[in-house]
């Protein structure tokens, strides 16, 4: 393999990097401590019933195969057959408050080899937010946290990878978007290892200064019934997308990944709701109206 791509140093990164989200999201929750589950091929990291997550998973993975998955090769296919290693860092947090949005990040790392050949590798990635009650501000915080993780990599990239953002992850089915959006790149190796490497950990880095703020001016808003309900019904567009879209998802399930640390994903609580629609101008109209189609958030 060329000496110049560092699969060592990107598995230390990943692993740090598990341990200091989990560490800034303990401190900020109050209540809980995430429990580990470690599993031989990555560790599981989950976290439930705090002052302010319901439920949380952040997992570190490195799994290998002899083949890359389906999932992996579909727009890759000459890539098939060859022995790969992946691995990552993927979290999830689904706050009790249905102020505070729920959150997702994820950043890893591809290698395919095969024998005679150069290897291919690529890095991918990013995070999104998905608000049940839209605040501006919240939204405004998030794009420019991943704006200005982006900005030493180029002036496109942010819009690039905030654009590609809003294009993944959408629904088809209910024709609109999961929340609002951040970044997501995949393929990524536009500029050799080193400064491919420095933006991914640029992006894992700034997960924790993106997601806190919010979490502390909203984790106090008070709330009722009402908002509750609607939090477990919007829950239900996460699911959907996760079992139907996801492409992490069915690769770590095609890949033999531990199915318990792949689904941590899904919140603790959800409903579906037949045909329903919300009151004409009331906040959980406005956050279909106003948040959730893709916009500049800056």
């Amino acid at each position: 393999m060329s000496e110049d791509v560092n699969i060592a140093a990107v598995k230390d990164y990943f692993m740090d990097l598990q341990d200091r989200i989990c560490a800034a999201l303990e401190t900020e929750d109050g209540g809980a401590q995430f429990e580990e589950d470690d599993w031989g091929r990555g560790r599981s990291r989950v976290i439930t019933d705090g002052a302010v997550i319901e439920k949380g998973g952040v997992n570190f993975s490195h799994v290998q195969g002899d083949a890359m998955p389906a999932s992996a090769t579909a727009h890759r296919p000459e890539l098939a057959g060859r022995r790969f290693q992946a691995m990552g860092v993927s979290l999830v947090i689904h706050p009790s408050n249905p102020y505070v949005p729920t959150s997702h990040a994820n950043v890893r790392f591809f290698v395919a080899e095969k024998d005679g050949e150069a290897p291919v590798w690529w890095f991918g990635g990013g995070y999104d937010l998905t608000p049940y009650y839209g605040n501006k501000d919240d939204c405004v915080h998030w794009h420019r946290t991943a704006r200005d993780a982006c900005a030493p990599f180029g002036d496109d990239v942010y819009p690039r990878f905030k654009k590609w953002c809003d294009e993944y992850f959408y629904l088809k089915h209910r024709d609109e978007c999961r929340g609002v959006g951040g970044l997501f790149f995949d393929d990524y190796n536009d500029a050799g290892f080193d400064d491919s490497f420095a933006f991914m950990r640029s992006v894992g880095d700034s997960y924790i200064n993106a997601y806190l703020p919010i979490v502390q001016r909203r984790r106090n808003t008070p709330y009722g019934e009402r908002e509750r309900q609607f939090q477990l019904y919007r829950r239900g567009r996460y699911v959907e997308f996760n079992l139907v879209y996801d492409r992490g998802t069915l690769f770590g399930l095609q890949s033999g990944g531990r199915t318990e640390s792949i689904l941590m994903s899904m919140p603790p609580l959800v409903r579906w709701e037949y045909n329903w629609q919300p009151e004409p101008d009331s906040p959980e109209a406005v956050l279909t109206r106003d948040f959730l189609p893709p916009k500049d958030w800056l």
